[in-house]
């Protein structure tokens, strides 16, 4: 990889200067359907650290949201049902489990993870403090890897698998 600088990636084609509409724009979360609701979950919450911040049930339609934050504090999350939407509205990176109600009886996978043909989505990504310290808890953990930090060549970076085959990509910030 080139050392890039703002300037030049202002210059890549099809990338335009940001309009000034766009100010205080977030990009909130992305959604990510999962077969079972409760597995789920347990690798969100107790593998990955994040929060349910909220759940949202649809019995007629038969499907339930779950949104998750990473959230250090969790005395900042209003109690308060509204507040709270209002809240999760304004946070960064938050991930929507969409879990349609059934899923989990069925055989096999239930949805494409995109990894594999045809190809489209691709991971979602988790910044940590200590990528080794990290890698080390998901092996006891028995979570299944898809590139742990020793294969292929980019050597600071691992891939861990969810529940239904999702691709979780581990990373750690460089210092400057």
């Amino acid at each position: 990889m080139t050392g890039q600088t703002v300037a030049d990636l202002a210059r890549v084609p099809g990338v335009a200067p940001r309009d000034a509409a766009t100010r205080n724009f977030v990009f909130n979360h992305t959604m990510l359907r999962v077969k079972d609701a409760t597995a789920s979950l347990d690798f969100y919450t107790r593998v990955l650290g994040f929060t349910l911040v909220r759940k949202a049930d649809f019995e007629q339609a038969k499907f339930s949201l779950f949104f998750l934050a990473l959230v250090d504090d969790v005395s900042v999350i209003p109690d308060d049902e509204a507040a709270r939407r209002e809240w999760i509205a304004r946070q960064p990176g938050v991930l929507e489990l969409t879990h349609n109600h059934g899923t989990e009886s069925q055989d096999g996978p239930v949805y494409h993870d995109g990894n594999s043909d045809p190809r489209g989505f691709g991971h979602i990504c988790v910044s940590v403090p200590d990528i080794h310290a990290a890698c080390a808890r998901f092996e006891d953990l028995g979570v299944p890897f898809q590139k742990r930090l020793t294969d292929g060549t980019m050597k600071s970076i691992a891939f861990i698998k969810d529940p239904d085959g999702y691709w979780v990509e581990i990373i750690q910030p460089t210092p400057l």
